[in-house]
């Protein structure tokens, strides 16, 4: 009844009603449905009344069609006699189906069960099984209607070739509910693949007894079901991974779904496969019992603890000073692509180092920040957009930078919001260069985040496709993307063509030396290429007056 309060609750019918009239008034109008369904329309009076108990919405909106919108008992009644309502929006609603919804769903030019019964056949069907009635409109959303397109034999059939695997009623309900596909044509399909998911369900819940340790009720049985889907979908649809669940089941029993889920996503930014992170899960289980968001690492030490060479811990404290200090656990996948470790520290946690995460924290409970990203968080407090600049700084955290006083400096070089600097990262990450090296660029040129996404797929273009260079030159040239396309890079590009093509010069220039020479040392070097070149070049490729520089 609570369910039925929070959606009615806020309709215009009953909004001012007292709560005891309020209740009274559902009660009575739902009667009055059912009785409508089933002695007018002549429904069958056990699915006239769920029809009418789970179509809250519809039935709000149909009450509000009444003369001065108001209800009674009579006034309703008199309503349907003269005016049916569609009853395929009623039924929609009551098998679970969003309201809002419901009317995509909605056949065209029927509004009665007598035009077109299969739907309330199949339904039937399934609710005699031990469906849940508002439950049904899973399936029917995720098998786009087909399981009720089959005649009452073919679902029968179906149901009971589950049963033949040795599933009792609930577990084929949690299982068909959290696995809405095993419904579809298994010819068009493929058999195999549905064989697959029975018999690992099979050695999951019979041969492993997990139905030994399940409540035997079909919210369960869903929920079951639900977690070990996590699995499969992270699996791609592979199936034949029952026995590892089997034989790790407490990974079922003891950890939510939404926990489950959140430790995946996890784990899967390291940048790995997902079957590779569903295997860590099952192998190493005690992951799911660490805290992977708030406490507090110090990169360096942490490095160490996992057995990174002293050769390969100075490489870092060199060449990746942007990732140094501390970082939040939520953090450490974007700081171990950051370095280009992120395959290494995974592979250390999947062949039998899980530990090393846990014992850490443990050795090293209190890092303590870093003196100098201390007084840029004071400052940042006391700065006119304090939250602006917060929430930049924890954007760079989240790509792996650490909380050190270099990440403080760069964040005035950082224009836009959160969405549009991730944006242009994305940007630069599409483009085929490594995480790894878009964040060493950042360090070496913070503004090529403040660049429009749009125009810095224009100038990659340029780059890649009429300069034909490799995108890899921008990890050395990242100044590259701050330069305007249209009065630096085309034109300067094309006048070195231009020269090269008339014979004028042998020498190939880089794109650096094209492109970021300033224009005094620019129109020095091609007068001495010939003294006729910079009269060409004003004229030709770049006519607007010599900038003063």
């Amino acid at each position: 009844m609570t369910l039925l309060y929070r959606h009615v609750s806020t309709t215009t019918v009953f909004s001012k009603l007292p709560p005891k009239s309020k209740k009274l008034a559902l009660t009575q109008a739902q009667q009055v449905l059912t009785d409508y369904l089933h002695a007018t329309r002549s429904l069958p009076y056990p699915y006239a009344d769920q029809i009418a108990k789970n179509s809250f919405l519809s039935l709000s909106n149909l009450i509000s069609k009444l003369q001065g919108g108001s209800f009674s008992f009579k006034s309703l009644v008199k309503f349907l006699r003269y005016n049916p309502i569609n009853e395929f929006e009623f039924f929609f609603e009551s098998i679970g189906i969003n309201y809002s919804k419901v009317h995509s769903f909605l056949p065209h030019n029927k509004f009665f069960f007598s035009e077109d019964g299969s739907l309330l056949d199949a339904a039937a069907v399934l609710s005699e099984f031990g469906f849940p009635w508002d439950k049904l409109g899973l399936l029917y959303v995720e098998t786009g209607g087909s399981v009720f397109k089959r005649s009452v034999v073919e679902l029968k059939g179906r149901l009971c070739f589950f049963k033949r695997y040795g599933f009792c009623n609930v577990q084929v309900i949690g299982m068909c509910l959290a696995f809405p596909f095993v419904f579809r044509d298994a010819e068009a399909e493929g058999e195999a693949q549905f064989d697959g998911l029975l018999d690992d369900l099979k050695l999951v819940f019979l041969d492993f007894d997990l139905a030994g340790s399940v409540e035997g009720s079909v919210d369960s049985w869903y929920q079951v079901c639900r977690k070990i889907r996590v699995f499969y979908d992270l699996n791609d649809g592979k199936y034949k991974i029952g026995e590892l669940i089997g034989r790790n089941k407490s990974v079922i029993l003891e950890h939510g779904e939404e926990e489950l889920i959140r430790k995946f996503e996890y784990f899967c930014r390291f940048g790995v496969k997902k079957e590779e992170v569903a295997l860590l899960i099952l192998q190493c289980s005690e992951l799911l019992d660490i805290n992977l968001e708030t406490p507090v690492i110090n990169v360096l030490k942490l490095l160490k603890h996992a057995g990174l060479s002293s050769e390969d811990l100075e490489d870092v404290r060199r060449n990746y000073a942007h990732v140094l200090g501390t970082i939040k656990m939520s953090n450490l996948p974007s700081v171990m692509r950051a370095l280009g470790l992120h395959e290494w520290f995974f592979n250390k946690l999947k062949d039998g180092n899980h530990h090393l995460l846990g014992s850490y924290i443990t050795t090293y409970p209190n890092e303590a920040q870093d003196k100098d990203y201390q007084r840029g968080l004071e400052t940042i407090r006391v700065s006119r957009t304090p939250i602006h600049n917060m929430n930049k700084l924890n954007f760079l955290h989240a790509l792996g930078f650490g909380e050190n006083g270099f990440t403080i400096s760069i964040l005035n070089d950082l224009h836009g919001n959160v969405s549009e600097l991730q944006e242009r990262f994305d940007c630069l990450m599409d483009s085929g260069i490594e995480f790894s090296k878009v964040c060493k660029m950042i360090t070496i040129r913070p503004r090529i985040l403040s660049q429009n996404a749009e125009i810095l797929v224009q100038k990659i273009n340029f780059l890649c496709q009429e300069m034909g260079n490799n995108i890899e030159i921008l990890v050395a040239f990242p100044a590259y993307l701050c330069h305007d396309l249209e009065s630096r890079i085309k034109p300067r590009y094309r006048f070195h063509m231009w020269v090269k093509e008339r014979g004028l010069t042998k020498k190939n220039y880089s794109v650096a030396s094209m492109i970021a020479t300033s224009n005094k040392n620019f129109v020095a070097r091609i007068s001495r290429i010939h003294p006729a070149a910079p009269k060409h070049w004003f004229e030709q490729f770049y006519p607007s007056k010599l900038a003063a520089e």
